[in-house]
């Protein structure tokens, strides 16, 4: 079986333990599957599909979804451009999945784990996971990324360190000058050693639960007022900011004319634009703001 057949047939499988374990958490809602075909508009050649599962107004999960895609097709001159490669017929394979929680003190959570194959021969695999809390709790920013480190550790010695700057500097909102979130992991153009590669995504595909369970488990009980709300509804905004202007995935989706509902079922349902919106001095929301400003080392 070709490496992209097996990955896709481990995002399949990831899918399904992840959004079961989501729902059990949940409790009340449940994912709704809705299978697709791949017709892309720039592309009459264009094949593939996917299962988007989504989960709307739990009682802990506001909006969510955890996807799988395989498409194939041609790549325009402007993204392979942007991939630095000719342009050429490709397949590509992944998981994205990203969780917007009802209270302000669950942090929203993203991952993403892919596998991009060319005509030319060229493949590579690429991902991450990045956590975007309301209200920071330093615990929780300290065992999202301990689940990481050991796991990138296990996998290539320094390699940790490595992709947590690269999580810091991509998802960053440039024209706010602050990060999404507190940050994680984030990789791309790993092609050396498929066969660890593959061992390495897998083994970050099973952390992913590890790494965010314990924090919702944490946080969900705990109480939040009207104004805390509305703080979570102004950082969202920041959130659909970075996916919208910035966000590799979004862009690559939309311009090989990939399924806008799958793509777009990254951003929340609730968000605020308040104008000129600053936190009072010394409140918890400055406190988050000033991570967002200067990224730190969790561990």
């Amino acid at each position: 079986m070709s490496l992209h057949r097996r990955a896709r047939d481990l995002f399949a499988e990831l899918q399904e333990a992840i959004s079961s374990r989501l729902e059990e958490i949940d409790g009340v809602a449940s994912f709704k599957e809705d299978s697709w075909q791949h017709v892309s508009p720039h592309d009459p050649d264009s094949t593939g599909g996917g299962r988007t599962r989504t989960i709307e107004r739990g009682r802990i999960f506001e909006k969510g979804g955890v996807n799988l895609a395989e498409v194939g097709g041609r790549l325009t001159e402007r993204l392979a451009a942007r991939l630095e490669v000719e342009a050429q017929r490709f397949e590509a394979t992944g998981i994205s999945l990203v969780i917007h929680p009802l209270s302000p003190m669950v942090p929203t959570v993203h991952m993403n784990l892919r596998h991009l194959q060319l005509e030319g021969g060229r493949s590579w695999f690429g991902g991450g996971a990045d956590l975007t809390p309301y209200y920071l709790h330093e615990e929780d920013a300290v065992h999202f990324h301990r689940v990481w480190k050991e796991i990138c550790e296990a996998h290539a010695p320094g390699s940790y360190a490595r992709y947590k700057k690269a999580c810091d500097d991509y998802f960053r909102v440039k024209h706010r000058g602050e990060a999404r979130g507190i940050g994680g992991i984030f990789f791309d153009y790993l092609e050396d050693d498929p066969e660890g590669t593959l061992g390495f995504v897998e083994r970050v595909g099973r952390g992913f639960l590890e790494a965010y369970v314990p924090i919702v488990e944490r946080r969900a009980g705990e109480r939040w007022w009207d104004h805390e709300r509305n703080w979570q509804l102004v950082r969202r905004g920041r959130y659909v900011e970075f996916n919208l202007v910035h966000d590799r995935g979004t862009l690559f989706g939309l311009e090989t004319g990939g399924r806008t509902e799958s793509i777009l079922m990254s951003l929340p349902p609730l968000v605020r634009w308040d104008y000129d919106r600053k936190p009072a001095a010394g409140s918890r929301e400055a406190d988050l703001v000033a991570v967002l400003r200067e990224p730190r080392d969790w561990v």
